[in-house]
């Protein structure tokens, strides 16, 4: 479990993260309303080099963004609560991209075996507690090696 204290922590966090993923890299965000997830996905596009404003794409479900190198794919979705139909989330599973999914539970039926979680849990206005679970040998290796150089610094 890790710790963030304020915003500069948060950013931190997104840049180790980044900084360790693989194209294709899947995260869920997992966590109240208001307890940091978009806010994550913003730094997260920030280290990616995204020059656009990353805000949540609650009525569009999906947006996509143009980094430096690669592609980040954001998806909230929190609207897709007993939905059945089939919107194509396999095309951006597929894509060289980053994937960060919001309210995943949502689709879990539609998601790949392997992935990385990431739930944040609100403890006071700027304290966050972060817990990662990995999901698959390659995500095993990330959250190995963002645990390794945050508890490192």
């Amino acid at each position: 479990m890790l710790t963030i204290n304020n915003l500069e922590d948060m950013k931190k966090f997104a840049n180790v993260l980044v900084k360790n993923l693989n194209v294709g890299s899947l995260i869920l965000l997992n966590g109240d309303l208001g307890a940091g997830k978009t806010t994550l996905t913003q730094f997260i596009g920030k280290s990616l080099g995204v020059k656009r404003t990353i805000n949540s794409p609650t009525f569009n479900i999906i947006k996509s963004y143009r980094g430096s190198e690669l592609k980040l794919h954001h998806m909230d979705c929190y609207r897709l609560e007993d939905q059945e139909d089939d919107l194509g989330f396999d095309e951006y599973f597929e894509d060289k991209a980053i994937i960060v999914i919001e309210w995943s539970e949502f689709i879990k039926d539609l998601l790949p075996n392997d992935y990385l979680s990431i739930t944040i849990n609100v403890k006071d206005e700027n304290k966050r507690l972060i817990t990662i679970d990995a999901h698959g040998d390659e995500y095993k290796k990330i959250k190995g090696a963002v645990l390794h150089e945050l508890s490192s610094n």
